[in-house]
This record gives structure tokens, sequence and C-alpha cells, in this order.
């Protein structure tokens, strides 16, 4: 199993940003996809899933601003984040459970910053 986040970057506040995180070495499209930050300091939180068919659940402080979805013919999930606040600064991974074990992928850098 490989999960390969990208798309962070230094943002100002109010801005967007768009992570992707490319999958391989499982069937990607029968598996929940997971979106989990973690800021300095802090434990891991999750900030958004989608299911195999596509029903999505967000972390309250992202909803209405961040949006997931995915796309299984080029075994992709993405995270569209909007509004973005100094807060949101973190650490974001993508991330599944393949046959009982969490995966991670390395995680891709989001600074909100004027």
């Amino acid at each position: 199993v490989q999960l390969q986040a990208s798309g962070g970057g230094l943002v100002q506040p109010g801005g967007s940003l768009r992570l992707s995180c490319a999958a391989s070495g499982f069937s990607f499209s029968s598996y929940w996809m997971y979106w989990v930050r973690q800021a300095p300091g802090k434990e891991r939180e999750l900030v958004a899933s989608i299911t195999s068919g596509g029903a999505t659940t967000y972390e309250n402080s992202v909803k209405g601003r961040f949006t997931i979805f995915r796309d299984n013919a080029q075994d992709a999930v993405y995270l569209q984040m909007n509004s973005l606040k100094p807060e949101d600064t973190a650490v974001y991974y993508c991330s599944t459970v393949e046959r009982g074990l969490r995966r991670w992928g390395q995680g891709t850098q989001v600074t909100v910053s004027s």
C-alpha cells in the first residue's frame, strides 16, 4: 500500500489549496479514505472521510470550507480547502484502513499565514 500526498504549501488566510493523494497497492475504489492532520504539539485529528460509495463526513471546524472527493479511475482522493485559517496549519496525511491496519501517506505541510 502506498499513499502519496501532495499539494501543500504556504497560503494567506482566506486562500485555497487542493491536496491530492495518489493511492496504489490496493483496490482503491473499495476502501474508505481519510484526510487527517497534525498541528505542532497536537494529536492527529480526523479532518474528513469518504466512503467507497462517496458519502462524506467532516470535522466540525472545517464544515462548509473543505470538500473531500475521490476519483476512482485515477485511484486518487482530494481535499479542496477554501477560506483557510491560521488554525488549519498542520501536516496533512491521507489514510486508509487496509486489512485491519491503518495506512498512512508521508504527509504534506499546509501553512496558513500572512
